[in-house]
């Protein structure tokens, strides 16, 4: 954003800025004041040409809203969420089979908790119409449940010292659930 840019196009790119990743501001930036030039080839004054470029682009609510709704944190978050009940069937029947309960009481309630949180800040996530709330809600719920499937097989694979082939399935779920986890912490990276 350049001083010599109109105020309603500076102010346009803050609003923008306040909400989505820098890369995805300035790409936004560039093809405003592309469109901005555009208007004033065509004759408008400064002000006109990024009148016309703004309405031509739609209002920056219409922009942020488009981009909450394909954000990878959100699409990942609605994923987890329909997979989750499946993995956490898995690790019942394999914790109740194997009578391999994670440690005492106060370690249970710990997990029980952990869980809880991570599915609200996935619940965020898919939910929320804010691109950042989502996004960081998002990896932070990622990140949870990667840390609550491993320390699951690790937990397990420590107390049960086998694993049946009911707790094998279960830790294949949590597997393939770490590596979504994974793989949206890479388009995270990628994003930012």
């Amino acid at each position: 954003m350049s001083e010599s840019e109109p105020r309603l196009i500076r102010g346009y790119l803050e609003v923008l800025a306040a909400q989505l990743p820098g890369p995805v501001v300035e790409e936004l930036a560039d093809g405003l004041t592309e469109t901005h030039k555009s208007y004033l080839s065509r004759g408008l004054s400064a002000d006109a040409a990024a009148e016309a470029a703004v309405e031509e682009f739609g209002s920056a609510e219409e922009i942020l809203a488009g981009f909450a709704r394909v954000n990878p944190a959100r699409r990942t978050a609605r994923r987890l969420l329909g997979f989750g009940p499946v993995v956490g069937g898995c690790w019942a029947a394999a914790l109740a089979t194997s009578r391999a309960w994670p440690g005492p009481l106060p370690t249970r309630v710990a997990l029980g908790l952990a869980l809880v949180s991570c599915i609200g800040l996935l619940a965020v996530a898919a939910l929320d119409r804010r691109y950042r709330v989502a996004f960081y809600s998002g990896i932070a719920g990622c990140v949870g449940f990667a840390a609550l499937d491993a320390s699951l097989i690790v937990g397990v694979l420590v107390v049960a010292g086998v694993a049946s082939w009911v707790t094998a399935v279960a830790m294949a779920f949590s597997s393939a659930r770490i590596a979504l986890c994974a793989r949206a912490a890479v388009a995270a990276q990628q994003n930012t």
